[in-house]
């Protein structure tokens, strides 16, 4: 008998993409094993909420966030500040988002993602359920509307996915927010995202997978999975000098602080 893996959190999932369709049971499955105790995962468009509210509800350990994601906000309806005070009542829905700013391939909209952005600050800071952003090539607007809101009333947050520059990372972790580490991290090529995270503070950090997307070697370009978010935390653990299961250990405790609806 071996002994069972230290326990981690994939905390930004898309188990309710057509990528899992009909395998969500077996792939949360194979996540325990990795000792993937619990998972989020994050609605990006207002139409997939029962369908993302409903494996929340189906799978032990699996919880759901709410947002309009920024690349969507051009082509569907605007969610409303009431709408995401509604959603937020549910004991699974533990996060505002994703939201952000992307302007790579829709910065045609940027006026509109930061209206959108703003929305969901409000909802977080109301909710006091933490803020998940994504964020790509618009560092400078990130940063800035980032603080100007957080004047305005403060709120939690997490960088999901964080792969934007060192500028971007040391205005979040002065607001308190969180960096949150996916399989770019890992990537061969990532030495300088590597070197941003080592000089963040172990206790602001957590890991995901963002799956599908962004597998993490030995996997990379195939499909991502929770179980895989290991890969990328044995990556962190090399970062930070320690233990896989310290590292393991942090990133949890890590993530009960600030995803406290969906604590251990």
């Amino acid at each position: 008998m071996t002994d069972a893996p230290p326990a981690i959190v994939d905390s930004h999932c898309h188990l309710d993409f057509p990528d899992f369709d009909g395998q969500q049971g077996e792939i949360i499955a194979r996540a325990r094993a990795a000792g993937v105790t619990r998972m989020v995962t994050i609605c990006t468009k207002m139409p997939n909420v029962p369908k993302v509210q409903a494996l929340a509800e189906a799978h032990d350990g699996l919880f759901y966030a709410v947002g309009l994601h920024p690349m969507s906000v051009a082509d569907q309806p605007p969610v409303t500040l009431d709408e995401l005070l509604g959603y937020a009542a549910h004991p699974k829905m533990v996060g505002i988002g994703e939201t952000g700013l992307d302007y790579h391939y829709t910065a045609d909209s940027k006026d509109a993602q930061q209206v959108s952005l703003r929305l969901h600050i409000e909802a977080a800071r109301r909710t006091r359920l933490p803020l998940i952003i994504h964020a790509r090539d618009a560092d400078e607007d990130m940063a800035r509307i980032l603080t100007e809101e957080y004047r305005n009333g403060d709120y939690s947050c997490v960088m999901h996915c964080f792969s934007s520059g060192p500028d971007l990372a040391r205005a979040a972790l002065d607001l308190g927010f969180y960096l949150s580490m996916s399989g770019i991290a890992a990537f061969p090529r990532s030495q300088e995202l590597r070197d941003i995270f080592a000089a963040a503070p172990l206790e602001r950090i957590l890991v995901e997978t963002d799956s599908p997307y962004l597998a993490p070697p030995p996997y990379r370009g195939k499909r991502n999975e929770p179980a895989y978010v290991a890969k990328t935390a044995a990556v962190g653990a090399q970062v930070y000098g320690i233990d896989y299961a310290d590292f393991a250990r942090a990133t949890t405790e890590n993530f009960d602080r600030l995803f406290w609806k969906a604590a251990a």
